[in-house]
């Protein structure tokens, strides 16, 4: 099996300049990256005055993901576009199926959906949604967004939305892959019940541990068989859900002793456990954009070696 590579933009880091995101891009899809990955925040909290379980606040720079890869879209020609996540709950789906269709349609059918609940629940409460209820919604959520993509006029009446006797137009040509993101048990239940694939990690940034992060092949396959059980639950085809792993450039001991070989090798590793994509991340390492590019070409290099 053919593991396909994509890579994490580091909009965090990155900063905004509009020329280095284009050529980030750009690079990437001719060094033959397979995916560009995208995180987003649509706000950032205070840590003086919010209790927050992520790393990222109100200084930290995101780019609304669909209108960036609206724009990535016209500069690239192949690379596929993936939102990892996109926190779905805070969102109205019917804005979500609507943007999702579009940028499927620009970008030629070459958007991933990723999606998964948050952990900001600031964000939640700026954008009028329950943070207590977003798993509940989430599930609600991916089936009704497939309905707006495949049919013309809908009479949805569920929990959280309503959609009386209307529907968008245009519809993408295909059913848009959405994949999920996370590692509680309960997502991994969500994810082979409901998802196309899973997006996974292999490490933990050190201002963020979280000792439910994967960091083995071995944890990766027992994290694994929860989707697959889910998945033959629900009557569906386990093997048909992609499963990506994020491959962390943290833990390596200085930035100029990185061994692209090695960190390739271990994403290689991956592959006996059950994934089919994997995603290099230099995110959260206090790089500077030519140190971002560096690891790329590095790693691309490495990978096509190996």
């Amino acid at each position: 099996m053919t593991m396909k590579l994509g890579l994490v933009y580091p909009q965090a880091e990155f900063g905004s300049d509009l020329g280095l995101i284009r050529k980030f891009a750009a690079t990437a899809e001719e060094l033959g990256y397979e995916q560009l990955i995208l995180y987003e925040h649509v706000l950032g909290a205070d840590p003086e005055v919010h209790e927050l379980s992520g790393p990222y606040t109100w200084e930290t720079e995101f780019h609304e993901p669909f209108v960036l890869f609206g724009y990535l879209a016209a500069i690239t020609s192949r690379i596929e576009l993936v939102t990892g996540i996109l926190v779905l709950p805070q969102r109205p789906t019917a804005l979500v199926a609507k943007q999702a269709a579009t940028l499927d349609f620009v970008s030629g059918g070459r958007l991933v959906l990723g999606v998964g609940v948050g952990w900001n629940q600031v964000e939640y409460i700026g954008l009028g949604q329950d943070f207590h209820r977003r798993g509940a919604r989430m599930e609600e959520q991916v089936p009704l967004l497939r309905q707006l993509w495949s049919e013309p006029l809908l009479e949805f009446d569920g929990t959280f939305d309503r959609i009386p006797a209307a529907g968008i137009a245009p519809r993408p040509d295909r059913s848009i892959p959405i994949w999920m993101g996370g590692w509680a048990d309960a997502v991994l239940d969500r994810t082979g019940r409901l998802a196309d694939g899973w997006l996974t990690a292999a490490g933990s940034p050190k201002r963020w541990e979280d000792p439910n992060r994967i960091v083995t092949p071995d944890d990766l396959a027992r994290r694994l068989r929860l989707v697959h059980a889910a998945a033959h639950g629900a009557g569906r085809e386990p093997s048909a859900i992609a499963v990506s792993m994020l491959v962390s450039l943290i833990g390596f001991d200085g930035f100029e002793r990185f061994d692209a070989a090695a960190w390739a090798a271990r994403g290689r590793s991956w592959r006996e456990a059950g994934a089919t994509h994997i995603a290099l991340s230099t995110l959260d390492l206090g790089l500077s954009p030519a140190g971002h590019m560096d690891a790329m070409v590095r790693f691309a290099e490495a990978w096509k070696q190996g």
